[in-house]
């Protein structure tokens, strides 16, 4: 039986294996479908997470002979069929889909990270039936790991981009993950973590770099199980980022990212590499009170970016060493901002700091920073790559990409940093790669690390780059307007019948 499985397996598998694009635009089309009848691209997707894990529960097991993992009466066989064989129809449906999401919720492991807090947001039957058919109609689990997980990143990302979902909070550009990460140069033996994950792209990023280094397969399931860790205070972020992370093979039964406030508790455990783009802002209204929680930190305060750079800075163990994204007040905010400063200044070896432009996080008008550090100080000079002034990208028609910050790879010289060498000079002053001495940065005003050297004959934005985001916002807006008209001809038709 379990040789028929397999050739069966195999047989669909050649089918099932679709080009990445193919099949990325069939569940995008979906969304849109989806959207005309009210349902938003967030609540579509964490609906697509839970009904392709249970399909993919079931392949495993009808495909391949394996055990699943779902209890049963919550598989994906019966969502589709009642106890006679049955298809399920009308509201049948939808409450037996909503059944299983309420005993899902509880349970643990990746099985509860992925249905945190799950509801059904397609109340149309039709509807719901159309999104199963979508998702029957695949064998995902027989789609190569790297294809899968492809799919669902661009889904992610798309999303992000979707100004109206407010996902794009979550989500940091890929491009910047990978020169942060080739930069950091984790090790396959390394502990990586992101206290702050969203939908898991550092640590995605990470996992891809480290597998490549080794062919062990002791190193490598201890990669996929324990080296690995993320937390994020929001269940559908969890959620999200748990499923990206089991779609490309890591985690296995349980998952590496945990729901939680990473800011309320000292580290529970140092880690070799923190790779971070820990949310802007202050604490949200009714968050728990840091400074009557955290006695280890250096200086208290509401400031979510100062409290999360902290928290990092504590994760390291001896020689342990960051990449964090923040914004431009971390480098100039007097008071708790230069008491953090310094401490990183004399205490840690604030080595790098990348300067980044407007235009490539999905908040509009996001200034911010890459502060790399290694815990072991004290700091003897800071390099900065300037990749702000002069530089212009917009999400849309010219999006960050990899090799836009290859020359700040290049000089940045990971593993041989005693190789750096400037690019300004007097004879060369917009050169974007400069040296400062600690001693030079103490002994500006507030500690300020907001440094700039070369000439800005451009501050305003351009005028294309003005238009773009015009265009987009009265995209949205009528976007918004035909779901709002969709929905009251909804109700008016509902009143009809009444």
């Amino acid at each position: 039986m379990a040789k028929k499985n397999g050739n069966a397996a195999t047989g669909r598998q050649k089918k099932s294996v679709k080009p990445e694009a193919s099949l990325t635009k069939k569940v995008w089309d979906m969304a849109d479908v989806l959207s005309s009848a009210g349902i938003g691209y967030t609540d579509y997707i964490t609906q697509l997470t839970y009904l392709l894990f249970l399909k993919m529960d079931d392949e495993r097991e009808t495909l391949f002979g394996m055990t699943g993992t779902l209890p049963e009466g919550c598989r994906w066989r019966d969502v589709l069929f009642d106890k006679n064989g049955q298809k399920r129809i009308g509201t049948d449906l939808t409450e037996k889909y909503e059944s299983v999401l309420r005993q899902l919720q509880g349970k643990e492991g990746l099985i509860g990270a992925i249905f945190s807090g799950a509801s059904n947001k397609i109340s149309s039957p039709e509807k719901l039936s159309k999104l199963i058919a979508m998702i029957g109609s695949e064998n995902w689990y027989c789609i190569e790991g790297d294809l899968k997980g492809a799919i669902y990143e661009e889904i992610l990302e798309r999303n992000g981009s979707d100004s109206k979902s407010g996902a794009g909070q979550y989500f940091t550009p890929r491009a910047l993950i990978a020169a942060m990460v080739d930069v950091i140069d984790p090790r396959v033996t390394e502990t990586v973590s992101d206290p702050a994950c969203g939908t898991g792209g550092f640590l995605l990023a990470a996992f891809e770099h480290m597998r490549k280094q080794t062919n062990d397969q002791g190193k490598l399931n201890a990669l996929r199980t324990d080296k690995l860790s993320g937390a994020d205070i929001t269940p559908l972020v969890v959620t999200l980022a748990s499923m990206n992370l089991y779609l490309h093979d890591i985690g296995g039964k349980t998952t590496p990212v945990r729901c939680l406030d990473s800011l309320e508790k000292e580290p529970e455990h140092l880690v070799d590499v923190v790779l971070a783009n820990p949310p802007f802002g202050e604490r949200p209204a009714g968050a728990s009170d840091i400074s009557a929680m955290r006695d280890d930190l250096i200086v208290a305060t509401k400031n979510n970016q100062l409290n999360f750079l902290q928290h990092i800075m504590k994760m390291l163990k001896p020689n342990g060493r960051a990449a964090v994204i923040v914004p431009d007040n971390v480098l100039f905010e007097d008071g708790a901002g230069e008491k953090i400063r310094k401490a990183l200044l004399a205490d840690y070896n604030l080595h790098t700091v990348l300067r980044l432009p407007s235009g490539i996080f999905y908040a509009n008008g996001v200034k911010a920073n890459v502060l790399f550090f290694q815990k072991g100080g004290p700091t003897r000079e800071v390099w900065f790559y300037d990749y702000r002034i002069g530089i212009h990208h917009t999400r849309v028609q010219k999006p960050l990409t990899r090799a836009d910050l290859q020359d700040f790879v290049d000089c940045y010289c990971a593993g041989h940093t005693e190789e750096r060498r400037e690019t300004w000079s007097p004879e060369n002053p917009n050169g974007r790669w400069r040296k400062y001495t600690a001693e030079e940065i103490l002994a500006r005003d507030k500690t300020s690390l907001d440094i700039k050297w070369i000439k800005d004959d451009e501050e305003i934005p351009p005028l294309k780059e003005l238009l773009e985001e015009i265009d987009r916002s009265q995209s949205a807006i009528s976007r918004a307007s035909a779901e709002l008209t969709a929905l009251l001809a909804g109700l008016d038709d509902g009143e009809a019948e009444d």
